[in-house]
């Protein structure tokens, strides 16, 4: 099971399998200088995809893909609007029918003793059941990547008691729980609501006297909406000074797409959790 960004990029290392990574523009330093440092590392084999016209960049990385050439998209500098039209495009985008688009980050934070995952706090601003159940799916693939054998997933709220007149969403909730018993994504226990505190920190669950199979010892968080999800994943970096990857899941192969704030060492880490969920795919 791998608890740390130095255990992942170690284990990339051991394989010793070069991942071809589709790079869009990446003119930025942090962007060369991640990518680099992955090509020495021996685990990336950067396809540099540039071009004065950012749709074009754009459509030529994901034909590139589709084709079969690259194993990871990686956005550089170029808008994020104009690579997200190439890759949900309906004619030769990336994103199958049934498949979902949507934001995984995975923190590594000094409080918790090992790698959380979370989502969706960049893409779907209000997910629907059925948004909700692919983001337990997506999250569920990722943590199996990472040698989580059954990832206890946490469906968040602020309370541990489902509300469905205020927030008709927490209803769902128990549906989800009941398709994750029944096998509907793979290994894993799926349970909530819960709150970020008892998701994350036994004592806590302990003391409020919640009996839940996620035990405090959540590896994956399902927030309801994307202000929760965004809001935590701000605060995190900002106070509790959180290393973040983050991927978008749903298209036919891993799609990093760093915020213009990130740096180097995030756009690596974020580089790597799109590596090894490919290399465990093929």
């Amino acid at each position: 099971m791998i608890t740390d960004f130095e255990q992942l990029t170690r284990k990339l290392r051991d394989l010793n399998r070069r991942v071809r990574v589709a790079a869009v523009c990446p003119r930025d330093h942090s962007s060369e200088a991640a990518l680099a440092q992955a090509h020495k590392e021996g685990w990336a084999e950067p396809i540099v995809i540039d071009h004065d016209d950012q749709p074009t960049a754009a459509r030529e990385a994901v034909a590139a893909v589709r084709r079969g050439e690259a194993d990871v998209l990686m956005k550089g500098l170029i808008s994020s609007d104009v690579l997200l039209r190439a890759v949900l495009s309906k004619e030769d985008g990336l994103l199958s029918p049934g498949h979902v688009l949507t934001h995984i980050a995975v923190a590594q934070m000094a409080g918790y003793h090992k790698l959380v995952a979370y989502s969706d706090a960049a893409v779907i601003p209000y997910p629907t059941q059925e948004q909700r159940s692919r983001q337990i799916a997506y999250l569920v693939a990722l943590c199996h990547s990472l040698g989580i054998a059954e990832p206890r997933v946490s469906l968040i709220h602020c309370s541990e008691k489902a509300d469905g007149r205020h927030f008709p969403f927490t209803e769902g909730y128990a549906l989800l729980a009941a398709q994750a018993r029944e096998g509907a994504y793979g290994r894993c226990v799926v349970d909530g609501p819960l709150d970020v505190k008892t998701s994350m920190c036994a004592e806590s669950m302990r003391v409020k006297g919640i009996q839940s199979p996620i035990g405090g010892e959540a590896d994956a968080l399902v927030f309801p909406d994307i202000e929760a999800a965004n809001v935590f994943h701000k605060t995190i970096t900002l106070l509790a000074g959180a290393r973040i990857a983050a991927v978008l899941q749903g298209p036919e192969v891993p799609v990093v797409m760093p915020s213009r704030g990130d740096d180097a060492q995030s756009k690596y880490y974020s580089l790597a959790l799109a590596a090894l969920q490919s290399v465990n795919t093929h």
